[in-house]
């Protein structure tokens, strides 16, 4: 291993050790720190790391700023061990990002999806029976797929149906109930992954056809290409999770799904709101809200609510 590569994995410890999960950035910057050593770099330069973090093509300009913010962060390390690596300055990119519209998924449109991810073939059968069980899963609790991947055999109480989320964004862990109907399916699920993966080559709960703990990237790369079976996408859009409908959508759609019912069945939703949060590991109560902003049913139903609620109080 070479130095830089010491480093990073010191810098990934220590990040870590202050009580960042730290999953995905040490997944980038390893690709970056790969960058340097083909280019036979021995420093950091901003040169590179701006070469590598608009090396994406066909996404938004906040990629490309988040990923130069993930280098600019172990270049200011590794500049302390020797002032020869140049930190990027600020503003180069804006990692500024507007979240995009979510989309909501349909009962036939899921429907559709769980259809395609039931024909997927595999040489064990694996491959469908994980991504069935993935998409179901996801639509269910509104888990963000990262969490989802990263749910270990333990983390799944398939007698009481009780998910645990650990150490997810921001840091936060929670408990997820899940519907009887959810705890059957997982519990099927189990069953079956342990008659095709006799061997356990992962304490993941959901694998791969190897056995092996689902990949992030293949498992979006694998969505793109069903919703196009599905026609959720055309053939021609690009592959990028930031075209088209996304996983992280199932998770919109759940939440959306709830906010509706709760507001056409009359419920004081400001009420409810906190409870929803804290299922979906908000760590605040307004990106709950950003729910009710972002899509145009929700806001006529809070509106006609407002409007029953408080009669002659609005313009």
């Amino acid at each position: 291993m070479t130095a830089i590569y010491e480093s990073l994995a010191q810098y990934v410890a220590v990040r870590r050790a202050l009580g960042a999960s730290f999953y995905e950035p040490a997944l980038a910057l390893g690709h970056f720190v790969d960058l340097l050593e083909r280019e036979g770099a021995e420093f950091i330069t901003t040169d590179l790391a701006l070469r590598w973090a608009m090396t994406p093509e066909l996404v938004e300009r906040a990629t490309w700023g988040r990923r130069l913010s993930q280098v600019r962060g172990f270049a200011r390390w590794m500049n302390v061990i020797d002032s020869r690596n140049q930190i990027p300055p600020a503003g180069l990119l804006s990692a500024r990002r507007r979240r995009n519209a979510p989309h909501i998924y349909t009962e036939q449109e899921i429907d559709r999806l769980m259809t395609r991810a039931a024909q997927l073939r595999s040489r064990t059968g694996m491959r469908a029976l994980t991504y069935s069980t993935l998409i179901g899963l996801l639509v269910a609790t509104g888990l963000r797929p990262g969490e989802a991947f990263r749910l270990d055999r333990s983390d799944v109480d398939l007698v009481s149906g009780i998910l645990s989320i650990r150490e997810s964004k921001f840091g936060k862990s929670r408990f997820v109930p899940v519907a009887e109907s959810s705890r059957v399916a997982l519990e099927h699920y189990a069953r079956k992954r342990d008659q095709l993966c006799p061997v356990r080559l992962s304490e993941a709960f959901l694998v791969s056809e190897r056995g092996k703990r689902l990949k992030a990237g293949t498992v979006r790369s694998m969505f793109v290409r069903m919703s196009r079976a599905v026609g959720l996408r055309s053939a021609t859009e690009d592959g990028c999770d930031g075209y088209g409908p996304r996983l992280q959508d199932f998770r919109h759609s759940f939440a959306t799904g709830r906010l509706v019912e709760w507001y056409r069945a009359g419920l004081d939703v400001s009420r409810e709101l906190p409870k929803l949060a804290a299922y979906l590991g908000h760590v605040n109560i307004g990106l709950t809200y950003w729910y009710i902003e972002a899509v145009p049913e929700l806001l006529e139903l809070a509106a006609a609510y407002l409007d029953k609620d408080c009669p002659g109080e609005r313009p």
